[in-house]
C-alpha cells in the first residue's frame, strides 16, 4: 500500500536576477517504503534540476487526500476534525485529519476545502490552515500499481460535487474509509494562519 513522503531536497538554485543559492526544498510523493521515496525522487527531479542534489530527509505526511486547482501554486494544509461513534454507539471519539489544497490566498483555500468535501455525509470542523511550504506534490505513476491522482467519484444516484479540483490520494486512504482514519489529539483552539514556517508539520 502507497502512502505519502514529504522529501526534503537541497540544491543549487539559480534565482531571477541571476545568481545562484543553495536551497533546500520539501516535496511529497506518494510510496511504497522510505527507499522507494528515495528513488522516485532522484526520478522526478533529475530531469529538471541542473547539477547534483542530495537528499536531507524523508519523513511520512498524515495526509487524507489531496485537492489541486490548476490556478494555484501554493499549497494549504487544512485540518479537521469530526465525532466518530463506535459500531456500539457507546463510546465517542473525536477524530482529526489533513489535507492539502492549491489555492492563492487562506480565504480561497477555507472555501476550497469547504467545497471539496460538501459531499460528505459528517458535521465537521476546520480547525486550521496553515500555508505549506511544500514545492510540487508527484502521485504514483508506475502502471502496476493504482494511481492516487483521481477524479472524485461520486454514485449514479448522487449530483457532482460542484469542485473543479482533482483530488491525488493515496491508496487506502480514500474518502470512503473516513471513519477508519487514525486519531489524533483534538486540538483546543482552531487557528488560521498564512505565515510559511521552516518547523515540521
Amino acid at each position: 500500500m502507497n502512502t505519502w513522503f514529504k522529501v526534503k531536497v537541497k540544491y543549487t538554485k539559480q534565482l531571477e536576477s541571476g545568481s545562484f543559492k543553495r536551497v533546500s526544498e520539501p516535496y511529497l510523493l506518494s510510496a511504497m517504503t522510505f527507499t522507494d521515496a528515495e528513488a522516485r525522487i532522484y526520478e522526478e527531479l533529475g530531469s529538471f534540476i541542473r547539477g547534483e542534489f542530495s537528499v536531507m530527509g524523508i519523513t511520512r505526511e498524515d495526509i487524507q487526500d489531496i485537492f489541486q486547482y490548476d490556478d494555484a501554486d501554493s499549497w494549504f494544509k487544512c485540518k479537521i476534525s469530526y465525532d466518530n461513534i463506535d459500531d456500539d454507539g457507546d463510546k465517542k471519539r473525536t477524530v482529526t485529519q489533513n489535507f492539502l489544497v492549491s489555492a492563492k490566498t487562506v480565504k480561497d483555500s477555507y472555501e476550497r476545502i469547504e467545497e471539496s468535501l460538501e459531499t460528505l455525509m459528517l458535521d465537521y470542523q476546520i480547525i486550521s490552515i496553515i500555508a505549506s511550504p511544500i514545492v510540487e506534490i508527484f502521485p504514483y505513476k508506475e502502471e502496476e500499481v493504482a494511481l492516487p491522482g483521481k477524479k472524485y467519484k461520486m454514485d449514479a444516484d448522487e449530483n457532482p460535487p460542484k469542485s473543479i479540483g482533482e483530488i491525488f490520494s493515496a491508496p487506502g486512504t480514500d474518502f470512503d474509509d473516513l471513519k477508519e482514519a487514525f486519531e489524533i489529539n483534538k486540538e483546543d483552539e482552531s487557528e488560521i494562519s498564512d505565515e510559511f514556517s521552516d518547523k515540521e508539520e
